[in-house]
């Protein structure tokens, strides 16, 4: 049996709570202010929710206006698959063969092993949301169902958290064509994206220990060039999304309290894939703003 896979169904509950001395409140206007000021200097729009889960303090700018998610909406797709795996309805260690025809580009790695590789639904979530493995998700979607993610998002009170297609096959796997067509891979909103969080570090996604293992999981992504730029050190359990104008990011901080940070934007003047694009920098302000207001 693979290991990764039995680590995922053997984890002890761990959700992610605050350490350290009792979190202290900050001084949000000023806070609120920073945040506000960097969405209006970047060249496209911005919108944000920033939530201490200690301490209630919620800052936000078009929280309740849609956005293209990118990869972003991957996370749904976790949370669906451990919401199976929780009802014995699908196993992590069950085999998927990748075929030729399975592999698409973009982000990833299965793509280039060999024709009829064999890996786990494990394997698959843990590659989905570590290097945003585009084969992958599209093996899990086909394996869970598109509209077993909707009805799933909308169980947990997010009915505009959608994802669409598969990752780079919208023609022939769209479940809202018209949807696809103005959004892409998927469509959330600022709230929505961060109430999900929220419900992950409670353990109320799923279930205290899928919840804790899915944020172990997202500790592991190797993206960190955009929100967790300019703070590395700390532990920050996220999930991000890139396509052409658009930049989106939503994690878990482990601060001396727990803090979900989530910005999202869309129509960006720079759509170039340079690191230092400018979308990117813009997020790394925001994660550098939000971890220096409760860091200490």
């Amino acid at each position: 049996m693979n290991v990764r896979a039995v680590l995922l169904l053997t984890a002890t509950p761990c959700v992610l709570t605050a350490q350290g001395p009792p979190a202290t409140r900050t001084d949000t206007a000023r806070l609120h202010r920073t945040l506000d000021s960097i969405a209006t200097a970047h060249r496209g729009v911005v919108g944000y929710v920033v939530h201490n889960l200690e301490t209630g303090e919620r800052l936000s700018l078009r929280a309740d206006s849609t956005f293209p998610t990118a990869s972003l909406i991957k996370t749904t797709i976790l949370v669906t698959l451990f919401d199976l795996a929780e009802r014995d309805s699908i196993r992590l260690t069950d085999p998927i063969r990748v075929t030729r025809i399975d592999m698409v580009p973009g982000s990833g790695m299965l793509q280039y092993l060999h024709d009829g590789i064999e890996i786990t639904v494990g394997d698959a979530a843990w590659l989905m949301m570590t290097v945003s493995d585009n084969t992958a998700t599209n093996l899990l979607l086909r394996k869970i169902g598109i509209r077993r993610v909707w009805a799933k998002t909308e169980s947990l009170g997010l009915p505009r958290s959608k994802v669409h297609h598969e990752s780079f096959r919208r023609d022939y796997s769209s479940v809202a064509m018209d949807s696809s067509r103005k959004y892409g891979l998927g469509v959330t909103t600022p709230n929505e994206m961060a109430r999900l969080f929220e419900l992950l570090a409670n353990g109320k996604a799923v279930s205290p220990r899928a919840d804790s293992t899915m944020l172990r999981i997202m500790e592991s992504n190797t993206k960190g060039d955009m929100m967790q730029r300019y703070v590395p050190e700390v532990p920050f359990a996220h999930k991000d999304g890139e396509d052409s104008g658009v930049r989106t990011e939503c994690g878990l901080f482990r601060l001396p309290a727990r803090v979900v940070g989530c910005v999202l934007t869309k129509q960006n003047t720079d759509d170039t894939w340079r690191v230092d694009n400018e979308a990117q920098l813009t997020l790394a302000s925001f994660g550098r703003s939000i971890v220096s207001a409760w860091r200490r």
